[in-house]
C-alpha cells in the first residue's frame, strides 16, 4: 500500500478569536488542535507530523504524541504557505504522498482520512490529487501525491495550495463523503458555539 502522510497544520494565529486561540479550545474535552491529531493517528496514514507557530508552545503540548512528529515554523506569521512549506520539509523521506488537515476542522476523524487514502491506493498508478466533495462541493482535507512536492515548497501567501488545484484540475479525483465535516471549520466564537451544540 501506498505510505501517505499526514501533516496538521496548526500555526495560525486565530485571529478572529481575540485574546483567545481557537485550538486551544475543547469541544467534548478535546482540545481542537487534539481532535486533528487523533483523528490522524486513528488513520491508516503512515506518519503524523504537526505544524505548529503560534502558540507553539501550548500547541506542541497538546498535540504531542509517541508517533506524532512536531515541526515549528517560525514564519507563520506569513500564512498558510509558510506552514506548508515547513511540514512538506519535516516528512519521511520515503512517503508517496500527504494528506493536509486543517486542525480546526472538528468533525475531520479517521474515517474521512481513510476515504482519501483508500482513493489514492486504488488510483496509485495514476497518483492523483484525492479532493473530498459533498454534494457537489469541494472541501478538505486534500490528499497531494509527491509529485506537487516541489511545487508545494514554492508556495507563498496565506492561500495554501488552492492554486495547485486550479492549476492541476485535470489530476484531480473527487471522492464523495457522507456528511459536511469537510466543510466545518472554527474561525469564531459562533462556529466554536455551533461546534460544541
Amino acid at each position: 500500500p501506498p505510505r501517505i502522510a499526514a501533516l496538521v497544520l496548526a500555526a495560525g494565529q486565530s485571529r478572529r478569536m481575540g485574546s483567545r486561540h481557537k485550538l486551544l479550545e475543547r469541544i467534548d474535552g478535546i482540545p481542537l488542535v487534539r481532535r486533528a491529531v487523533n483523528a490522524a493517528l486513528a488513520s491508516r496514514a503512515a506518519s503524523v507530523t504537526v505544524v505548529t507557530g503560534s502558540r507553539a508552545d501550548e500547541i506542541a503540548a497538546l498535540a504531542a504524541a509517541p508517533r506524532a512528529a512536531l515541526a515549528h515554523n517560525p514564519d507563520y506569521a506569513e500564512g498558510m504557505a509558510s506552514s506548508l512549506r515547513c511540514g512538506i520539509a519535516a516528512l519521511p523521506p520515503d512517503v508517496d504522498g500527504v494528506l493536509v488537515l486543517l486542525a480546526d476542522m472538528p468533525r475531520i476523524d479517521a474515517g474521512h482520512l481513510d476515504r482519501l487514502i483508500e482513493a489514492y491506493a486504488a488510483h496509485a498508478g495514476t497518483a492523483p490529487i484525492v479532493v473530498p466533495t459533498h454534494a457537489g462541493r469541494r472541501g478538505n482535507p486534500v490528499l497531494w501525491p509527491r509529485r506537487y512536492f516541489a511545487e508545494m515548497l514554492a508556495l507563498a501567501g496565506d492561500q495554501g495550495a488552492r492554486e495547485l488545484l486550479t492549476r492541476n484540475v485535470g489530476d484531480i479525483i473527487a471522492i464523495e463523503m457522507p456528511d459536511s465535516a469537510i466543510f466545518a471549520d472554527v474561525d469564531t466564537q459562533a462556529d466554536l458555539d455551533s461546534a460544541r451544540s
